[in-house]
């Protein structure tokens, strides 16, 4: 049974950091592309970081400088490290694994950052 589990939210004041953790696991074919999404109120979700399996990123404009994804040592394990944090970044954010084949998600995790 595949399960993709997210970790490391929670509350903040804007300027604090987190750090988000994804871990898959019973997925059989290869992950070529890991990332993190997120999906504010009344908003459409949405790219926030992404890395491949040679480890090209790519990164919304919205946290350029701000926002790091990194691999884990494990497999199929992601980490978005988020720094600055601005009350604009309060959402749920998602973690999703893509292999050829198929994509997997995960139920989410609340990031809140208060002003």
């Amino acid at each position: 049974q595949v399960q993709v589990v997210e970790s490391g939210g929670g509350l903040v004041q804007a300027g604090e950091s987190l750090r988000l953790s994804c871990a898959g696991s019973g997925i059989i074919f290869s992950i070529n592309e890991m990332g993190w999404y997120r999906q504010a109120p009344g908003k459409q979700r949405e790219l926030v970081a992404s890395i491949t399996s040679v480890g090209s990123t790519k990164y919304a404009d919205s946290v350029k400088g701000r926002f790091t994804i990194s691999r884990g040592n494990a497999k199929n394990t992601v980490y978005l490290q988020m720094n600055s944090l601005k009350p604009e970044d309060t959402a749920v954010y998602y973690c999703r694994l893509a292999s050829m084949r198929d994509v997997y998600w995960g139920q989410g995790t609340q990031v809140t950052v208060s002003s």
